[in-house]
């Protein structure tokens, strides 16, 4: 091994000395050499030191510890090398998390120096603020991937849990939801709206299955379609047959355009602008524009609240003219999926074809039917009462033996 400073020709001819001090040593039959970079000997004999070391840890497979960065820096690097590992959406969750809630939270905070307390104490202000502790389980997630990636969660993992979450969240909306939330859809200013919420009525089929469907997934003959990708590998490329309501609503809004192309998409991305044009309940007259078939829509959020208050005036028999003030409906759009889920399971669809219907996988069928499920307490008592029905389809007498009554009298 040897520190020195190179000698070199000048330009004059002359030969000089370097004020920079170098490296050289022999490593696994190999000649380093290299800059240290600097004119202090000392220092350089420690770069000397260092890089053959570094070297040599390298080599026998031992992992060096990450320099202590601060979290704001290593959630950077951590989202630059997803981008080619993530889908789309599952990026921007990741960053939503991290920019709107971890980082404001943790960011100036060291990764070695976050502990159990700290993310204890972030759950409990999270839940303060309102959010679902599903929303903070994923924020969770984005954390703890972060901070494996540094060797440091291992030792957090004991201390930290995650939040209990509700799996009877959803619910089923009834006859009369639905078909005042329909009239409010096609009284929307985005087109769109109606024949989209329906096609998730009458299929089950999640937001972003049905944003993505193409022409060539529907086939009108058969009256069918099959799905592209879904959340789940079982979900993914199933064929789902359909009823008259949605084969009637596809051809419909496939009347809409001119010349649909297979590859177009069934919902294309369009903007709406309403021209300075509004009514007395605060809806815009919508006018489309900017129709690119080759590109899915966006999202539906602002059309969808709207309709959620314009039904929820329908039920009451407020008129849109009118300045009462009323709550929207309670739907989620994913409510839609349960709905169609409960009425297959009280209409007495076995729950294999239920499964086959919706994407869910045979491991998880029972289960998910237990969570997609809504019945009324009427609907439950009408499935106990065929217990006792007789053959005839007659419900059976129970006459009590006058013991009981007298017991039950006293």
């Amino acid at each position: 091994m040897a520190v020195y400073l190179p000698k070199y020709k000048a330009s004059d001819g002359t030969v000089k000395e370097s004020k920079v001090y170098w490296i050289q040593f022999q490593f696994q039959g190999q000649l380093i050499r290299q800059s240290t970079g600097t004119r202090s000997i000392t220092l350089a004999k420690r770069i000397l030191d260092k890089r053959r070391r570094d070297l040599e840890e390298g080599a026998a497979g031992v992992r060096q510890r990450p320099q202590p960065r601060l979290l704001s820096f290593a959630a950077e690097d951590y989202l630059e090398k997803k981008k080619t590992t993530l889908a789309p959406n599952s990026l921007k969750i990741e960053q939503s998390n991290l920019r709107l809630h971890l980082l404001p939270a943790l960011g100036r905070m060291l990764v070695c120096d976050i502990e159990s307390k700290d993310i204890t104490k972030y759950q409990e202000m999270r839940l303060a603020e309102g959010a679902s502790p599903s929303s903070i389980n994923l924020e969770l997630a984005t954390l703890r991937a972060i901070l494996r990636r540094h060797g440091m969660w291992a030792r957090l993992q004991p201390d930290v849990k995650m939040l209990p979450t509700r799996d009877d969240v959803g619910q089923a909306i009834t006859r009369e939801v639905e078909k005042a939330l329909l009239q409010a859809c096609s009284l929307s200013w985005s087109r769109c709206l109606l024949p989209f919420v329906t096609l998730a009525i009458d299929t089950g089929a999640r937001f972003g299955v049905i944003k993505n469907l193409r022409w060539e997934n529907i086939d009108f003959i058969n009256r069918c379609l099959k799905f592209g990708k879904d959340k789940t590998p079982s979900g993914t490329g199933r064929i789902v047959p359909l009823n008259p309501r949605a084969v009637a609503t596809l051809q419909f809004w496939a009347g809409q355009f001119l010349y649909p192309k297979p590859e177009h998409f069934v919902f294309p991305h369009q903007l709406y602008g309403g021209g300075g044009r509004k009514e007395h309940f605060g809806f815009t007259e919508g006018v489309s524009y900017d129709l690119d078939p080759t590109r899915p829509l966006g999202e539906l959020k602002e059309a969808w609240q709207k309709a959620k208050l314009r039904a929820a005036r329908i039920l009451k028999g407020i008129p849109d003219e009118s300045d009462e003030k009323v709550e929207p409906i309670k739907c989620r759009f994913h409510d839609l999926r349960h709905t169609a889920v409960s009425r297959m399971l009280d209409a007495g669809v076995p729950l294999t074809k239920v499964a086959k219907i919706v994407g869910w996988s045979p491991s998880t069928m029972v289960q998910m039917a237990a969570r997609y499920g809504h019945f009324t307490l009427d609907e439950l008592r009408g499935a106990v009462e065929t217990i006792s029905r007789a053959n005839t389809g007659q419900e059976s007498q129970f006459t009590p033996c006058s013991r009981h009554l007298s017991d039950f009298r006293s």
